[in-house]
């Protein structure tokens, strides 16, 4: 080309705008192969794409893709990083700080999620979203009481939200409120009667008001649904245990060690007939959070 060039009067390219070229269709190329992996579920070869696309050129946008590629790739902390930059650039975009809170929930960062709360809840107060992750970043810090003030706000801003209703309720539970629990679990029931944490609350709530009948039909509706719920077979054995039933109770033990062979780690002597009674009330025991052997 050069020679051509040389012959019918032409110039040589100039190196930088040559270069400049080449910088630029190699960031399209890395950047259209980012998306394109994105789009796949290759993140970690999207995530090399886009950190080679922005040597080329830092753009926005790139660092966007960056930090969707590394939240599904596990990359939690640079993401944040990537999440800090963009919403520097954008601090008025509430999605930024939504998807913050949220990778600060993965990561169990409850002060960075609440920092996250605190900027989105200045750029929309109204949103029902940002106050249940105010209400989670809250829970993770135990500040129960004002978890349970922001899950109602966002019951508030949406009378349809859920998983608002549910971690109030499982709050509530905590705080010893059963009446109240109750109600938000009669009321998730309305929603979704065959929802298995909608059940286990609900079940969780009978239990704490040594319904433990009743609680054994619930988890056990529970199991039908899903018979590799560990918590519904160890709750529902403690229900029988409460009971008396103490076959009942051995039988849940039984399976529940097929699924988590972990939970016999902690009780001392060998697994035999001869003092099973014993082994599965002392594992009931270490599990009693709803006070049946206190």
């Amino acid at each position: 080309m050069g020679f051509f060039k040389t012959l019918f009067g032409g110039k040589e390219d100039n190196p930088e705008e040559k270069k400049k070229r080449d910088d630029a269709r190699d960031f399209e190329v890395l950047r259209d192969d980012g998306v394109r992996a994105l789009r796949s579920g290759q993140a970690a070869y999207a995530v090399k794409c886009f950190r080679k696309a922005l040597e080329i050129k830092d753009e926005l946008q790139i660092h966007d893709y960056l930090s969707q590629a590394l939240i599904r790739s596990d990359e939690l902390r640079p993401a944040v990083q990537e999440l800090r930059l963009l919403s520097e650039a954008a601090p008025d975009n509430i999605q930024i700080f939504l998807t913050m809170a949220r990778v600060a929930y993965m990561l169990e960062d409850y002060h960075l999620m609440n920092e996250a709360c605190e900027k989105a809840t200045l750029l929309d107060s109204d949103n029902a979203e940002v106050a249940f992750l105010y209400g989670r970043a809250s829970l993770g810090q135990q500040d129960l009481v004002n978890a349970v003030a922001m899950f109602t706000r966002a019951i508030m801003l949406d009378e349809n939200y859920g998983d608002a209703y549910l971690q109030r309720g499982e709050t509530l539970l905590k705080m010893g409120d059963t009446e109240s629990a109750g109600e938000d679990a009669d009321h998730l029931l309305q929603m979704a009667p065959d929802h298995e944490d909608v059940l286990l609350l609900k079940a969780r709530v009978l239990m704490a008001g040594k319904q433990y009948a009743e609680a054994v039909e619930v988890y056990s509706h529970v199991i039908d649904g899903n018979p590799f719920c560990v918590d519904a077979f160890k709750e529902r054995g403690a229900a029988y245990m409460a009971q008396g039933d103490k076959d009942a109770a051995e039988a849940d033990m039984r399976k529940l060690l097929e699924l988590n062979p972990g939970e016999l780690s902690d009780v001392s002597g060998t697994y035999s007939a001869k003092g099973v009674e014993e082994k599965v009330r002392q594992i009931y025991k270490n599990n009693d959070v709803f006070g049946v052997f206190s």
